[in-house]
């Protein structure tokens, strides 16, 4: 473990083997920082969530996973709840100046470029990237495996394995991204299907995908891109170019 002079890193802080908290630094009591975590100068990782109503003697917490880096200016905000915890996980890379709010669960291998604005009881899944500055609106979701583009803002759910921009807007399969992980190319030709009938046929998108859950698929993958539609609190993204009578109806966001 390495402390750097003028870091501060409060008593009953949590820090893994072999993490590194840098100058100017702050690792709040609140922090759980696993093996390998890097804190760059500037960052406060644990701080008290910007709610106007939290009390500050509530005992909750901010979770880091192993091996994951936290550069200049980026802030952690614990959780709002007793007992809850504010997750990011292993292997992410979060750029200088992002912002993971109170709540927030934030899967492994993602990266968050600078500036990056999450609010409240945000989730992000595995494999997410999201360019500089784009900016989630509270209890959005955004599926494994998903691009967001830079500046984009999102109010609406992005589901797994897909590309989203500007305002609430899916562009596509994120192809380079499945091939990364090492997707086959039979189940990329199954999820490109899947994400034609559902987005592209008519209808709402719920029950689209929930009519082809109902029909069996072959692939772990296209289940949970069809699971995905339906939960969350938010409404679905739609695809550019198409319409649904979900993103435009009563669910949509204003």
């Amino acid at each position: 473990m390495s402390i750097h002079p003028t870091a501060i890193v409060e008593d009953g802080a949590q820090l893994g083997a072999d993490c590194v908290v840098h100058a100017h630094a702050v690792v709040t009591r609140y922090a759980r920082l696993g093996d390998g975590v890097i804190v760059h100068p500037g960052a406060v990782v644990g701080g008290d969530p910007q709610a106007l109503k939290f009390d500050p003697a509530t005992s909750s917490h901010v979770r880091v996973g192993a091996r994951t880096v936290l550069r200049e200016q980026v802030t952690v905000n614990r959780s709002t709840v007793a007992g809850g915890e504010t997750m990011v996980g292993a292997d992410c890379f979060l750029m200088a100046g992002a912002h993971v709010a109170h709540d927030c669960v934030v899967g492994d291998h993602v990266v968050l470029a600078n500036n990056v604005l999450l609010a409240g009881h945000v989730s992000l899944g595995s494999f997410t990237f999201v360019g500089g500055g784009a900016a989630f609106h509270q209890f959005t979701r955004v599926g494994e495996s998903a691009m967001v583009g830079g500046l984009a803002r999102i109010t609406l759910d992005i589901p797994p394995f897909v590309m989203a921009a500007e305002r609430d807007e899916i562009v596509g399969l994120n192809l380079v991204g499945l091939k990364r992980r090492g997707f086959s190319r039979e189940v990329m030709a199954e999820l490109k299907e899947c994400f034609r009938e559902v987005y592209f046929d008519g209808g709402n998108v719920r029950h689209r995908a929930q009519a082809m859950l109902a029909r069996g698929v072959q692939s772990p993958e296209v289940r949970r891109f069809l699971e995905f539609f339906a939960g969350g609190r938010r409404g679905i993204a739609r695809a550019r170019g198409a319409w649904s009578t979900e993103s435009e109806g009563e669910n949509a966001a204003p």
